[in-house]
């Protein structure tokens, strides 16, 4: 694989990385420093990789990257959060062993990546991220949206926080007479594409759902610093993944679902919103489709599915070892420490028989 270095490569570890994951914890049993000898402090690294992508998955794959070097300290994972549109054009040009995307390759892309894999890339669902509305407004310490209210704000037509249309959310709260501050992303993100996805079904986007912004705002590149101004930009809005929005300590607002409810954001609400997606991919590639419109009762409705990009006929054991570890009992476990939601189990349980993990 591109971009793969092996300073050594002894024979038993190879054997031991393509061994793994055959019996253990939920199926998948993790190389233990047992496995390869005790390993002291600043062990010569043995293999590496890298991946690129997603800045919505960041979170989860430096915790999962970090406890993967842990157990395997002469194995490294690197990762780049550059966003999913770079990320994909950097596993076409072979210079990454995986991609992280919060949306499907588009058909060009496609082509590009399965030239580069001799053969099928595949998406691999891995995490659920959920899509947190944050806000900054003193007065409205429980902010409530309608997706129509919130297509409305994105899109221009609702510029003041005493709307008509903000204050039929929010009966009762004090809604001050100042001027909405829109913040989006200017990169090409997976996040914008989910987000317009959910306001087109939802709400009524009057544009097709696109990695790129075409609403109204101030752009801002990374879900980072979107986070940053939200913060010290009062009677400001924005949307990010729901880790980012818990780091910088942001208000997220409820979101009315196709139940009427108005659900506040967690991992456990986002969890719910994925109970019943329908895989759209054939020929072994588990691309999956949301009904933003199901009546799921106390579900949170705007939510992305991270993917992890590979190649399916030729994938490195490295690259197998490692997600077979972030689909394992123990990498789904501690998700929503981070902001992030587990896959649904029959999901799951697709993804694993895709990289060969029994359970």
């Amino acid at each position: 694989m591109a971009n793969l270095r092996r300073a050594a490569w002894p024979g038993l570890l190879a054997v031991l990385i393509l061994a793994a994951f055959a019996v253990g914890l939920g199926g998948v049993a993790l190389l233990t420093r047992d496995d390869v000898g005790e390993a002291p402090e600043g062990t010569r690294i043995l293999a590496s990789i890298s991946g690129s992508g997603s800045t919505a998955q960041k979170g989860a794959m430096d915790a999962w990257r970090a406890e993967f070097h842990r157990i395997h300290p002469e194995l490294r994972v690197d990762y780049r959060a550059n966003g999913s549109g770079a990320g994909i054009r950097d596993f076409i040009a072979g210079t990454t062993a995986f991609a992280g995307s919060d949306v499907p390759m588009r058909p060009g892309e496609q082509a590009l990546a399965d030239r580069r894999c001799g053969g099928k890339a595949v998406h691999l669902p891995m995490v659920v991220g959920p899509i947190a509305v944050t806000y900054n407004l003193p007065s409205v310490p429980d902010l409530k949206v309608s997706p129509a209210t919130l297509t409305g704000i994105f899109s221009g037509r609702i510029t003041r926080w005493d709307s008509p249309e903000i204050a039929a959310d929010n009966a009762g709260a004090s809604l001050p007479h100042t001027g909405i501050r829109v913040f989006h992303h200017s990169d090409d993100s997976g996040t914008t594409y989910n987000f317009t996805a959910y306001l087109k079904a939802a709400g009524r986007w009057p544009h097709p759902p696109s990695r790129t912004w075409t609403g109204a705002g101030q752009g801002v590149t990374g879900s980072t610093d979107i986070a940053r101004v939200v913060q010290h930009t009062e009677d400001s809005i924005g949307y990010v993944e729901y880790g980012f929005a818990g780091d910088a300590r942001l208000r997220t607002a409820k979101v009315r679902n196709a139940s009427g409810r108005f659900v506040a954001l967690s991992p456990q609400t986002a969890s719910q919103a994925l109970e019943d997606v329908r895989i759209v991919g054939g020929d072994d590639d588990l691309v999956v489709e949301f009904d933003y419109l199901a009546k799921r009762g106390n579900a949170y409705p705007i939510v992305l599915l991270t993917y992890e990009i590979v190649c399916l006929n030729d994938l490195d054991p490295l690259v197998r070892t490692f997600l077979s570890y972030t689909v394992s009992d123990a990498g789904q476990s501690y998700l929503s420490l981070h902001g992030y939601g587990p896959l649904p189990q029959d999901l799951l349980v697709r993804v694993r028989a895709r990289l060969g993990v029994t359970t």
